[in-house]
């Protein structure tokens, strides 16, 4: 229980009912605001019933040229389960009818691989077509053209929709005896987490939702009726447009004036601590320290911890450097850095075959400072330099 003495069950439907208001609040400030705004600079992001004919023509050209080759409709009946529902995907849940009239439901997943917002050719008045950005939603252009799916049926009806799995990696510590190979376990198993949510829009008829909470094993408190888009962070894709005026100046990080003269970074430390603060202050300089103590012939060795690496790791390859270079170097890494879990695991695995001493994080909590230890040999004896 809670400090307030509330369930696990009752915790979550709090939330829910306070972040529910939040969730419409964000469609109804995309609507009203943001997209007037948009349109004041002469950038639409349209409904498919918006569009005029010689756009519906282009949109169906496109459908058959971009968009329907990549589509795999997933019928669902006697003869064939339902399909597996992957996490933060938007599907369409699509209905159809045969000869007779009989009604077959089937999920079409809205392809990740293309953008969400379909660019559409758009007449201004008071600007040449080369200045307007128009869009339309990709699901609506799907949904606009699914008789090309299905032949021999008519489509009766669809509806979008958006499942929310539970992504999290519960560690029981009796049960891991090997952290590596759990956790690589549970990563491969995230994608059939449990369903903890399913969006939908108020026009989704109360049949169709039942039908998926039954077969997702959910209840309708697991329901969020949204009216408006689903999964609003695809608007992102907006920021790709080349209008420098509408965005905010890039943050260029700060060098300090040492740094810039190429002093040297040791004998710098040696008379004064240095204070760097991120990301005002650029990271590059904890990299030059990696880099150059992976270089420099009297550092014997590294020690550091590791949390969240990323794909692209700039202090990962400076270690393996370092390991080739003769240095002893041991890395704390910590496997639980949640969505970054294959990353580290790969780059764990990568410094163990290098020669690197390589340990993890405990079970019970996370290890998420971030501590570099350098041991340099120098006239005076043994010399440790520290970023924190």
């Amino acid at each position: 229980r809670s400090p307030d003495g509330r369930t696990a069950e009752e915790q979550l439907a709090a939330i829910r009912k306070e972040l529910a208001p939040l969730v419409q609040q964000v469609r109804e400030y995309w609507r009203e605001t943001l997209l007037p705004l948009l349109q004041q600079q002469h950038i639409y992001v349209l409904d498919y019933e918006q569009l005029d004919t010689e756009q519906r023509r282009v949109m169906r050209e496109y459908f058959e040229n971009e968009i329907f080759p990549v589509l795999t409709p997933l019928a669902f009946d006697t003869g064939h389960p339902f399909p597996h529902i992957s996490n933060l995907s938007l599907n369409l849940a699509v209905v159809v009818v045969d000869e007779t009239d009989a009604e077959l439901f089937a999920r079409v997943k809205v392809p990740p691989t293309l953008p969400r917002l379909v660019p559409i050719p758009m007449q201004d008045e008071e600007q040449s077509p080369e200045h307007v950005q128009a869009f339309v939603w990709l699901e609506q252009v799907i949904a606009a053209n699914l008789s090309m799916l299905f032949p021999g049926y008519k489509v009766w009806e669809s509806y979008p929709f958006r499942v929310l799995r539970d992504a999290d990696i519960e560690l029981q510590e009796d049960e891991a005896s090997d952290l590596l190979k759990y956790i690589e376990r549970e990563v491969r198993d995230r994608r059939f987490g449990v369903v903890v949510d399913l969006a939908v829009n108020p026009s989704m008829p109360a049949r169709i939702r039942s039908l998926l909470l039954d077969n997702l094993e959910i209840t309708s408190q697991d329901l969020t009726v949204i009216d408006g888009p689903l999964g609003m962070g695809s608007v992102m894709e907006l920021h790709s447009i080349d209008c420098p005026d509408l965005k905010d100046a890039p943050l260029i990080p700060h060098t300090p004036e040492f740094l810039k003269r190429g002093v040297d970074l040791f004998a710098e430390i040696q008379r004064h601590d240095i204070l760097i603060h991120h990301p005002y202050d650029s990271f590059n300089s904890v990299l030059d320290f990696i880099n150059l103590a992976a270089t420099d012939p009297q550092v014997l060795a590294i020690k550091q911890t590791l949390y969240r690496v990323g794909s692209n790791a700039p202090v990962v390859r400076a270690l393996l450097q370092a390991v080739e270079n003769g240095k002893q170097v041991a890395v704390l890494v910590e496997l639980k850095a949640r969505f970054d879990e294959e990353n580290n695991i790969v780059w764990a695995r990568e410094l163990e075959r290098a020669g690197a001493h390589v340990a993890y994080g405990p079970i019970s909590r996370k290890t998420h400072g971030k501590i570099a230890l350098v041991v340099r040999k120098e006239e005076s004896g043994m010399s440790r330099y520290v970023h924190l």
